[in-house]
């Protein structure tokens, strides 16, 4: 249907009478639903009331009365509904203004400038922002051969960027696949979280199954002032805390979790190199009797390759069997799921006097975990990690 002005729509004479306006019943069923509608826009509800009226033959001032409206707002929106139909009476009619004056060029290389980031062409921010991207148009236009947008503003930005769904202040993230082996080495991972239970090996050996990794750098913070506990109906209803606090330093955490039993075993220590990593292999050597292998997912990290490592490794031959994962993907290692806990129900907000009581802490909440052990299931297969576009 062709845009028509209100001007075109409305009779040529305010007193002229208007003609009777008839609703089939499915605009008549279409407006009463509207009428009585709580979500639609007030002035949709109030038109469709109008029209449903005057159909009904109720004369336009007594509708005018009854609702509170002007005389020519009622008639101007059964003009309309003459005119061009009742459902589109109910909307808004577009309204003469200036023509568009940014061309389509000039509109496509702000589009361009939105795609690149502002240190690119010379700024200080790493990101636009409306205001940003409106000034540089302004200030570049010229210049950049598109007068038409010299006097650009925040809101014009605003709705051409909408237009094309552009976002250039926001950041998401992705995940780069850098092992050219990923393939190879993701189905062997996925492959080692099949058999849960305590299980045999090819050549008949019985074999665990762990998982494990390093969480380094944990920060030992203590307050400067005591916590405040909540209130009751003193409109405190929260821990207070003041915001200083005071670094005491920080400590690594080396943790595995059996795959079979999801008990987890932990060691804390200040540092984390090769001497620790083979310190947390002799604990789970000292676990299992002999003749048992251990086989461990671990992610590349040069303690789990390093010179000190293959050493100890050499003094229990054929005892430990490591499963990499690939490049970039520690994602896939199952004891990421315990660190995420360790931080949203421990870490998050802990407050300690000094590192002794962090380590503490930690070897507690491991100890509280292990009373009630859960196995993690890994439930992704190699399509649903396809499906995941990690690319």
């Amino acid at each position: 249907m062709v845009n028509k002005t209100i001007t075109e729509v409305l009779p040529m004479s305010a007193s002229r009478r208007l003609p009777p306006l008839s609703l089939t019943d499915a605009d008549r069923t279409y407006l009463t639903q509207r009428a009585h509608s709580r979500s639609a826009r007030h002035a949709e509800v109030i038109r469709a009331q109008m029209l449903l009226a005057y159909a009904d033959g109720e004369p336009v001032q007594a509708i005018a009365d009854r609702l509170q409206m002007a005389r020519n707002a009622v008639r101007r929106c059964v003009a309309k509904a003459l005119a061009l139909g009742p459902r589109q009476a109910l909307k808004d009619l577009p309204r003469p203004g200036r023509p568009r004056q940014i061309t389509p060029e000039a509109r496509a290389w702000i589009v361009s400038l939105a795609c690149q980031k502002p240190k690119d062409l010379g700024l200080a921010p790493e990101f636009w922002s409306e205001s940003l991207l409106a000034q540089y148009v302004r200030e570049h236009a010229v210049a950049a051969g598109h007068p038409s947008a010299q006097w650009v503003q925040q809101g014009t930005i605003s709705k051409l960027l909408a237009e094309h769904e552009l976002h250039p202040h926001r950041m998401t993230y992705y995940l780069q696949r850098r092992d050219p082996e990923f393939e190879a080495k993701m189905v062997q991972v996925l492959h080692v979280y099949q058999p849960v239970e305590f299980t045999f090996d090819d050549d008949g050996q019985p074999t665990v199954r762990w998982s494990s990794d390093e969480k380094p750098g944990i920060q030992a913070l203590g307050s400067t002032a005591p916590d405040r506990a909540p209130q009751p109906a003193t409109g405190q209803g929260t821990w207070q805390r003041d915001h200083e606090y005071v670094r005491h330093g920080t400590v690594s955490l080396l943790a595995g979790i059996d795959l079979a039993t999801g008990e987890i075993l932990g060691l804390v220590r200040p540092r984390h190199r090769s001497a620790e990593f083979v310190e947390f292999l002799q604990t789970l050597d000292q676990k299992y009797p002999t003749g048992v292998k251990i086989q461990i997912i671990l992610d590349n990290h040069s303690a789990h390759t390093s010179r000190e490592t293959r050493a100890y490794l050499a003094t229990v031959p054929n005892r430990f069997d490591f499963v990499f994962t690939p490049k970039h993907a520690s994602w896939l290692n199952l004891i990421e799921v315990f660190f995420a806990k360790l931080s949203k129900q421990l870490l998050k907000g802990i407050r300690v006097n000094s590192t002794d009581e962090l380590a503490d802490r930690m070897l507690a909440y491991i100890d509280w975990l292990n009373q009630d052990p859960v196995p993690f299931r890994w439930r992704w297969t190699p399509k649903d990690v396809e499906d995941a576009h990690v690319i």
